[in-house]
């Protein structure tokens, strides 16, 4: 396929941090597919599986964690590239690589490792992610980290301070000057979205947290609902639900992709310089944003705020709290060569951070309950 002229090129790339030689031709592999092929084999992507996306890891075999979640923003980024004709490669690379920072416990331990950290500049998920394929990885011989390519890395770095932004050099230069990034970053991120409200409108069904009731609440859940129930009089039960989600999520990929292609014949952006200087690019229409964000207000108030996961929420903010505490007064308890040259209390957070559910409720009862 043919990328269009905005898209990011795969011999035009900013490069790595650490020059390496170009692979062979003969190999078959893009730079942006060798960032992909070094995330997957990394030990972050791994945990991703016992990370906490809404529900925890032992609450059901069935439910999200945060490499399912991953995995399914990557096929919702590749198939709306494709029909844009950006970089399929690299917005599935941005894609799996989003939450590689993602603390455990899901948003209650981000929340928690945050409070514990506002006395050393907070915690942010996002630059997190940076930081473990930049420097906390260790699998190469040469460098820390995975090398990855600046493309990648600025798809990763979604959300950033002003103060943090200062310190990352051109990547962070965005954030400063209020310019954009490439079209491939902006999918990814709208791609985030599409994926864990329709899952989590599934996850929680599937809880008992939510109802199909409860649903009608929500216009694009009752308007879709009302076209399977006339495709398919009587449906019920797991497949009404997987029928209704997979037609939000049709709804919405197909609204991206026309509300983009209308921001793009109006900005005629011809390069991925225009795009950075352009507003943003990759959008929903006004009236399936309303919609979309509509969504979001219900699953806040009625799945993340429902009275069963605060109380688990509010359980696991406070075991990561404590975990912080006890590193802080016994240092000596982390790993002797874990980021040495760095300071106590980001040693603390680099290593609660890269926990699973599972190693951080053993670590508590081990260390202190």
């Amino acid at each position: 396929m043919k990328l269009a002229s905005y898209a990011v090129q795969e011999n035009a790339s900013l490069g790595r941090v650490h020059l390496e030689p170009v692979e062979p031709t003969q190999s078959g592999r893009s730079p942006f597919q060798r960032d992909r092929d070094r995330i997957i084999h990394s030990t972050a992507f791994r945990r991703l599986e016992y990370k906490t996306q809404v529900f925890l890891n032992h609450e059901g075999d069935h439910f999200r964690n945060r490499l399912t979640h991953s995995l399914e923003v990557a096929q919702i980024g590749r198939a709306v590239a494709r029909r844009l004709n950006l970089n399929e490669d690299l917005v599935e690379a941005i894609s799996l690589a989003h939450d590689l920072g993602h603390t455990p416990f899901g948003h209650a331990g981000q929340d928690a490792l945050n409070d514990c950290m506002k006395p050393y500049g907070g915690f942010e998920h996002n630059l997190q992610s940076l930081w473990v394929v930049d420097f906390l990885e260790e699998r190469y011989a040469l460098w820390d980290g995975l090398n990855l390519s600046f493309e990648t890395r600025e798809g990763i770095l979604k959300h950033c301070s002003q103060k943090n932004a200062q310190g990352l050099g051109l990547l962070g230069q965005r954030f400063i000057q209020g310019t954009q990034p490439s079209l491939e970053a902006q999918l990814a991120n709208l791609a985030d979205e599409i994926a864990y409200n329709n899952h989590d409108i599934d996850d929680g069904i599937r809880s008992g947290l939510l109802t199909i009731e409860q649903m009608s609440e929500v216009s694009l859940w009752r308007d879709q609902k009302d076209i399977v129930d006339k495709t398919f009089p009587g449906l019920n039960g797991r497949r009404l639900v997987y029928e209704v989600v997979r037609h939000i999520i049709h709804i919405l990929v197909d609204d991206l992709v026309k509300e983009t292609q209308r921001r793009i014949q109006l900005s005629n952006p011809l390069s991925v310089e225009d795009v950075r200087n352009a507003k943003p690019l990759v959008a929903f229409s006004e009236n399936m944003r309303e919609q979309a964000t509509e969504m979001k207000r219900f699953l806040f108030k009625n799945l993340y705020r429902h009275p069963q996961v605060s109380a688990m929420t509010k359980n696991a903010g406070e075991m990561i709290g404590s975990l912080f505490q006890h590193y802080e007064k016994h240092p000596t308890d982390l790993p002797f060569d874990f980021r040495p040259d760095d300071e106590t209390y980001r040693r603390i957070s680099h290593y609660i951070a890269g926990m699973t559910d599972r190693y951080a409720n053993k670590e508590f009862h081990k260390l202190i309950a």
